[in-house]
């Protein structure tokens, strides 16, 4: 069966929320995870082996930059931040998934999912 144009932006969904997740503040890892479980009421879990291929992904693109900080206990973390292209890269999302909400909505009814 062919592709349709929007057919990317369920499995792209992870990234989108990765991105949204490092908007505010620089995060490591684990911080990511926890965060997208206590903001999703625990609807969405992501586990390291999902995480970490598309944060290296985003790295490769220049999305996101990788920096090593003492944690609160002076053990070292890998923390990651939004670049400038990060922040078109996520706005550029935002649309794709607004107008891909919109179109389901219209579909099953209710209130489209558009983000902030």
């Amino acid at each position: 069966m062919p592709r349709k144009k929007d057919d990317h932006l369920l499995p792209y969904s992870n990234t989108l929320l990765v991105l949204a997740l490092l908007e505010d503040e620089d995060k490591y890892g684990y911080q990511i995870i926890q965060e997208l479980a206590h903001r999703s009421d625990r609807t969405f879990c992501m586990k390291e082996g999902t995480l970490y291929p598309i944060l290296h992904g985003l790295e490769e693109r220049g999305e996101v930059r990788s920096y090593e900080r003492a944690g609160i206990a002076g053990r070292r973390r890998r923390y990651y931040k939004l670049t400038r292209q990060g922040v078109r890269t996520l706005a550029r999302c935002r649309r794709e998934w607004a107008a891909f909400c919109k179109s389901f909505g219209k579909v099953v009814g209710g209130e489209a999912c558009v983000p902030r």
